[in-house]
């Protein structure tokens, strides 16, 4: 994740103080993205500052501990325009969907299409509370796309759900999935094809 990036983009804007650049990054970016924990936030600051793309000086104060203000030097600026000029490429799609789908195959239909259920239903409720989200940030155009990102993404998955009920018996067939039976003398589930 980027975020040392996003905070060189709003030293851009002139010299900042940790707590002041993690409201503004929540603030630009909105609720879709989450909370930014500021000792994360210090790291990579220690980060940049290492790595010459900011200074920091320290500002006294009287009734508070000193403020440690960043500002943005030209080689931070250079690598913010750099890391602007290439374009974004997802390395490899790694998505916990996916995994969950892999696992409830290989545990038999009746478990993959209760974990379809459940997941189509909270999708649902996803889309339900971006719908609310999206109303009401609606005059921020930042956080509007941002947040119509999450809607295509969850109507995306959504869809993956939908293709994965329709071919589920394929789904765990090809995943081996063995069809589990109960003994009769343990009462426990055993597969089919045991001996």
């Amino acid at each position: 994740m980027p975020i040392h990036h996003a905070v060189l983009a709003l030293l851009a804007d002139g010299s900042s103080y940790g707590y002041e650049l993690k409201g503004r990054f929540e603030e630009s970016v909105g609720p879709q993205w989450g909370e930014l924990n500021i000792g994360h936030l210090y790291q990579v600051l220690d980060r940049l500052e290492r790595d010459r793309l900011v200074t920091k000086r320290v500002v006294p104060q009287s009734s508070r501990p000193n403020r440690v203000v960043y500002r943005l030097t030209k080689a931070g600026r250079a690598e913010l325009d750099e890391w602007l000029d290439v374009p974004f490429v997802r390395p490899a799609y790694r998505d916990d969907l996916f995994l969950k789908l892999f696992a409830a195959a290989r545990l038999g239909s009746d478990r993959l299409e209760r974990f379809l259920k459940l997941q189509k239903e909270s999708f649902l409720a996803e889309l339900a509370a971006l719908g609310k989200l999206r109303r009401d940030h609606q005059d921020d155009p930042l956080v509007a796309l941002l947040i119509e990102a999450a809607v295509l993404h969850t109507k995306a998955d959504l869809r993956l759900v939908d293709l994965a009920e329709g071919s589920s018996l394929r789904l765990t067939e090809s995943a081996g999935a063995e069809v589990p039976v109960e003994d009769e003398a343990s009462g426990e589930l055993v597969d089919s094809g045991g001996s």
